[in-house]
């Protein structure tokens, strides 16, 4: 394989059989219209079907194709992560292996990668999925994150893009974050940009996405919008509350002692145990984002790790 590839296609793969050889077929003339040079990298995802040996035949007859096989099942978000750890090209596109996303979208996804972005997002405009499984809860999610983190997306969840592989690279790959990339992306300073692309139902396999996947997505979210508000120093969110309790903590105790002084009061009373509650909660809040200091400053030299498997198998391969 080439070390200076221009572009890598990197295709998560779990039980997509029936779509694989199809989806290479249909890759390639794209590509060669472009005249790129270019690889496909299929991320078998830990597949129980005939995936493996669909993804085996395409790379003994495909130059251009790779697959790496994955120990286990670990979810789109490491399947991802493998193909660009191992992608050799110089940018990256991502897609889906169920063929609803068209590889003739990719040319403009590259045409507008090369207007200066250094991310571009698919759109599915018109997307042909279930409403109330998917189309819905995407438009909930896709809503609150364009409110919270003020990158205007319409489709995070579509995993037909295209990226500049140094932007990938500083991105920790964690939980179900790959729909998020972008917004990862954008918190590293990245141009975005998003381009229409088409959407094709699902005519074989069944799809692993289903309504309770919308609670995970929400929570992923919440993560990376306190990540990008706060990780670089959380003493100022949990020390910003922990104070505000002891103040707050301050305040009943100055009302009990002038309540007791000024107008011969009671000092046990249900305010003394709040009292005591709000002094004892502040305190805890502050010296968690101490110690939230303390943990992201080790961690920061110790990124140099997995959160996949190769099957030993594959390690030769790639």
């Amino acid at each position: 394989m080439e070390n200076n590839l221009q572009l890598s296609i990197i295709i998560p793969v779990f039980n997509e059989q029936g779509n694989l050889k199809i989806l290479a077929g249909q890759i390639h003339p794209v590509m060669d219209s472009l005249a790129l040079s270019y690889e496909i990298i299929f991320i078998d995802d830990g597949s129980t079907d005939n995936s493996a040996a669909e993804l085996e035949q395409i790379a003994k007859a495909d130059k251009h194709a790779r697959v790496i096989t994955l120990l286990r099942n670990y979810g789109q978000t490491q399947a991802i992560a493998a193909g660009v750890d191992h992608a050799l090209g110089q940018l990256i596109i991502t897609m889906d292996a169920d063929l609803q996303n068209d590889p003739k979208d990719i040319p403009k996804l590259l045409n507008k990668l090369n207007q200066g972005y250094d991310v571009v997002s698919g759109w599915r405009i018109n997307r042909k999925d279930n409403f109330w499984q998917k189309k819905l809860p995407s438009l909930i999610a896709n809503f609150i994150s364009a409110r919270l983190t003020k990158v205007k997306l319409h489709d995070l969840g579509c995993t037909l893009k295209a990226y500049k592989i140094a932007v990938l690279k500083d991105i920790e790959f964690q939980g179900e974050i790959h729909r998020f990339l972008p917004l990862c992306a954008a918190i590293q300073g990245a141009k975005i940009a998003e381009v229409t692309v088409s959407h094709h139902k699902r005519k074989h396999g069944h799809s692993k996405y289903g309504v309770s996947r919308f609670f995970k997505v929400i929570l992923d979210m919440l993560t990376i919008l306190f990540t990008w508000k706060f990780m670089a120093k959380p003493i100022h969110v949990f020390g910003g509350i922990g104070i505000i309790s002891v103040l707050f903590s301050v305040f009943i105790g100055v009302f009990i002692v002038l309540r007791k002084v000024l107008w011969a009061g009671q000092w046990v009373s249900p305010l003394l145990f709040l009292f005591v509650l709000f002094f004892i909660i502040g305190i805890q809040f502050i010296l968690i984002g101490i110690l939230a200091e303390i943990v992201i400053r080790l961690y920061s030299g110790m990124r140099d790790h997995s959160s996949y498997r190769i099957k030993p198998e594959n390690k030769e391969k790639v």
